[in-house]
């Protein structure tokens, strides 16, 4: 009777979210899966024949009349992957020593470092961004600074290139990469580091086999909150990166508004969907593997 009565209050509280998700998520989902399945319409739009060139275009086997296979399509896409592994790469690198230092100072000062780490929340994304505009063009302060020191002879080219999308986006997803990480830290056995270099372990042993095992959860979190994300912006690219900076949420961004090649459109953000859940499966798998090593 308990059961049956818990199972109860679990659905009645499950229902909300579950058909907020299917309306909004699934359903939308579904759409642009059928649509990249559909022929383009002449003004935009969708015609209702099914029309399996959307993804030869991107793959090979267009039909070389109306479709051309163009190998810059899959060329954004391997930037795409590029970017969005170096920006888990570069935020991984900056934010791990940082959780240990956080996770070793008093309490008031851990809040105060908590605060600082989401206080770019507080502001939009957008006015961020600009700020970096600022910051970066040949006549803005990085340029203005290393000029007035001598270290350079004449003005840096970075906005509007690779260099400046990817500092972008490590601006962007610090955070997202610290918060799992700092968890992992904050919860480390500190009995078994010091087992370890009590019974004989350098600190490089140590690491490697009681650090690095216990914080591989935050850190697959948060390479996987922060890939997912980095695959598909377009905000910061549009912004800081260019025409040189062009990434997959770029051009579907194009397909859907530019050019109104719905369907085109619709089979890129497909493709973006399957990288997503590939990442997924692959992190859950590593993790379970993990656990059952544990």
């Amino acid at each position: 009777m308990a059961m049956r009565r818990q199972s109860v209050v679990l659905g009645m509280l499950l229902t909300p979210v579950t058909l907020f998700l299917g309306v909004f998520f699934l359903l939308p989902l579904c759409i642009i899966a059928v649509f990249s399945f559909l022929s383009p319409g002449l003004y935009g739009g969708v015609e209702w024949s099914f029309y399996h060139w959307n993804y030869g275009r991107i793959f090979g086997w267009a039909d070389g009349i109306i479709e051309i296979y163009e190998p810059i399509y899959l060329q954004i896409l391997f930037r795409s992957l590029s970017f969005a592994a170096l920006t888990v790469g570069l935020t991984l690198i900056l934010c791990y020593p940082v959780a240990f230092w956080v996770s070793r100072l008093s309490e008031r000062w851990r809040l105060v470092f908590m605060f600082l780490i989401t206080l770019p929340f507080f502001s939009s994304l957008i006015v961020r961004l600009y700020a970096w505009l600022l910051i970066l063009k040949p006549s803005g302060l990085l340029n203005t600074v290393l000029l007035s020191i001598g270290a350079i002879s004449e003005p840096l080219e970075i906005l509007y290139t690779p260099t400046a999308v990817v500092l972008g986006m490590v601006y962007v997803m610090v955070p997202f990469m610290f918060l799992p990480l700092y968890s992992a830290v904050d919860n480390l056995d500190r009995a078994q580091i010091e087992a370890s270099l009590d019974l004989g372990a350098n600190r490089l042993q140590t690491f490697l086999k009681v650090v690095l095992p216990q914080t591989l959860p935050g850190i697959m979190g948060g390479a996987v909150i922060v890939f997912i994300p980095s695959v598909g912006n377009f905000v910061v690219p549009d912004v800081l990166g260019g025409a040189k900076g062009l990434m997959i949420g770029n051009l579907v961004e194009q397909q859907f508004l530019s050019s109104r090649n719905w369907p085109f459109g619709s089979a890129l953000s497909m493709i973006i969907m399957a990288v997503v859940l590939t990442v997924l499966l692959i992190s859950a798998s590593r993790a379970r593997k993990a656990g059952g090593h544990a």
